[in-house]
């Protein structure tokens, strides 16, 4: 039984390969969030005594960047963050017992990572720029349109870099195919005009 179960929509187990800040976490939900991109994870944490909570927000880019990282996490608790790359967004949870003697085996936490659109407090748009419902539909829609457009361009992005890694892996392998080719070629003539000279001085040929 782990030291604490996290009761939420998506829950992965971390990769020991994964970002070393989050490596000895035991629990992780992992997001794809485009770059420039408002994140906001709330967690409720119930208090026990004698142990902690401690979250980690990373992605996994080839940067690694570590957005946030705080420690003793309790009760409802917003944390917000802006993506620097497109990239897996990972929420990791680590469960510290303090006195190494509290015999609490699970935990419930209650966790929501709301990304993009969805992170916006319409409400307190409406509330402030004076919009009807049906503005502030809109400006969901739009909002949500514009996510789309960035996965689209992202995506685009991520498959014109795969076509032209295959692209240049396919001149290596035939530039190296031509000299395997070449090389052959050149080994069976020397064999040939070798068997030669050897047959002609045992006079076995003329």
């Amino acid at each position: 039984m782990p030291p604490w179960a996290c009761c939420l929509n998506r829950l992965v187990s971390l990769p020991r390969a994964s970002i070393a800040r989050c490596r000895d976490s035991l629990h992780s939900v992992w997001n794809f969030a485009p770059g420039n991109t408002l994140v906001i994870v709330t967690a409720n944490v119930p208090d026990i005594p004698g142990t902690r909570v401690d979250v980690d927000i990373v992605d996994g880019s080839q940067n690694s960047n570590v957005y946030l990282s705080k420690k003793n996490i309790a009760g409802e608790t917003r944390l917000a963050i802006t993506t620097h790359e497109s990239a897996d967004v990972g929420v990791c949870l680590t469960h510290v017992d303090l006195d190494h003697s509290n015999g609490v085996q699970t935990r419930t936490v209650d966790l929501d990572v709301d990304i993009g659109a969805e992170a916006v407090d319409y409400n307190a748009i409406a509330n402030q720029e004076s919009l009807g419902l049906l503005e502030v539909e809109m400006r969901k829609l739009e909002n949500l349109v514009k996510e789309i457009v960035d996965e689209m361009g992202y995506l685009q992005r991520r498959e014109m870099r795969m076509r032209d890694t295959n692209e240049s892996t396919n001149e290596r392998v035939k530039w190296f195919s031509i000299g395997i080719t070449v090389g052959i070629v050149a080994l069976g003539a020397w064999q040939i005009v070798h068997l030669r000279s050897f047959f002609k001085r045992k006079y076995l040929i003329d």
